[in-house]
């Protein structure tokens, strides 16, 4: 497994957060804009760092609910079938009915009794 580079508390990461991670520094944020008096800028720092976080949770949500939208449909459509070998076939390789049948297909306009 490769060795992660960390990163300096600064510098800013190119790495996405998971959404549990983005979600508890969400909720860090929100407690600490609630409680504690901020000067105006931090406070709008942090407004805008929740806003990314924000929306990086509302990203991982949509994706994982599409996934599930299409697991979903796949697991309750009906089986396509692509191949005509799968289809039961009747036989039409007789020349007609056996000798001594009736023809119910007959098309001529004789009438018959029995």
């Amino acid at each position: 497994m490769p060795a992660r580079r960390k990163s300096n508390p600064g510098e800013p990461s190119n790495e996405l957060p998971t959404f549990e991670a983005a979600l508890a520094e969400l909720e860090e944020i929100v407690a600490a804009m609630e409680e504690q008096q901020l000067p105006l800028e931090e406070l709008v720092a942090r407004y805008e760092k929740g806003s990314k976080l924000l929306a990086r949770c509302e990203s991982v949500l949509a994706t994982a609910k599409k996934r599930l939208q299409t697991i979903s449909a796949r697991s309750t459509a009906e089986p396509v079938i692509d191949d005509e070998s799968d289809l039961p076939h009747a036989d039409f390789t007789s020349a007609g009915p056996a000798a001594g049948t009736p023809d119910e297909y007959d098309h001529d306009d004789d009438i018959r009794l029995f």
